[in-house]
């Protein structure tokens, strides 16, 4: 196999861990993906001195490396609170984007006074698509987890999501002339909404 295989053998292998991640955090799996991770750590450390690369294949590998990294930050963050037993109506969206400090103290404080609020609406804002990508791919895999809650059926991809929210976003912003649009998962009389409202 060239260096250049090998390469974007390794850019699959993030993409599909980031899947499987997703997919743990979520639920839907009892064991996180540690062969896929082996095989990111063999490739890794394989090119990590970079001699064996030319300019462009370092560049490229030094993106995915550099974007691991910051995965592999997330993921840890989310098997700490795992692992401590930490719950929150949004865990779904912290395989995707991580927990920040100040919804962890939110977590432990709701914990201790045993007032969780799971009718709590999930919500995220939305300026772009694509500078909002993890934002959007949180929106939609709270929406298919409530649906799923309620038995509704979850038609559409994420792509086809994303298309979706790209044409509302850009109509909301031109109508209101604001520069995010939030949108929520609700819940009301045993069916989920998803609503959007413009964000100043």
């Amino acid at each position: 196999m060239t260096v250049d295989e090998e390469i974007n053998q390794l850019d699959e292998y993030v993409r599909r861990l980031k899947i499987e991640y997703d997919i743990y955090f979520g639920g839907g799996s009892k064991k996180a993906p540690a062969d896929i991770e082996w095989r990111v750590h063999t490739l890794l450390r394989k090119y990590s001195d970079g001699s064996k690369l030319n300019f462009a294949q370092r560049f490229r590998f030094n993106s995915i490396q550099q974007r691991y990294a910051l995965f592999s930050a997330l993921w840890q963050q989310k098997l700490k609170i795992k692992e401590e037993g930490y719950r929150r109506p949004q865990d779904a969206v912290l395989g995707i984007q991580g927990l920040r400090v100040e919804e962890q103290h939110a977590a432990e404080e709701a914990l201790k006074s045993h007032g969780r609020r799971p009718d709590k609406p999930f919500s995220v804002a939305c300026t772009d698509v694509e500078s909002d990508r993890e934002n959007v791919e949180a929106l939609f895999h709270a929406l298919a987890e409530a649906r799923g809650k309620t038995g509704e059926s979850n038609a559409g991809t994420l792509e086809s999501f994303k298309n979706f929210v790209r044409q509302k976003t850009t109509q909301i912003r031109k109508e209101y002339g604001c520069p995010a649009v939030e949108y929520s998962v609700e819940a009301i009389d045993g069916q989920v909404r998803l609503k959007a409202k413009p964000k100043t």
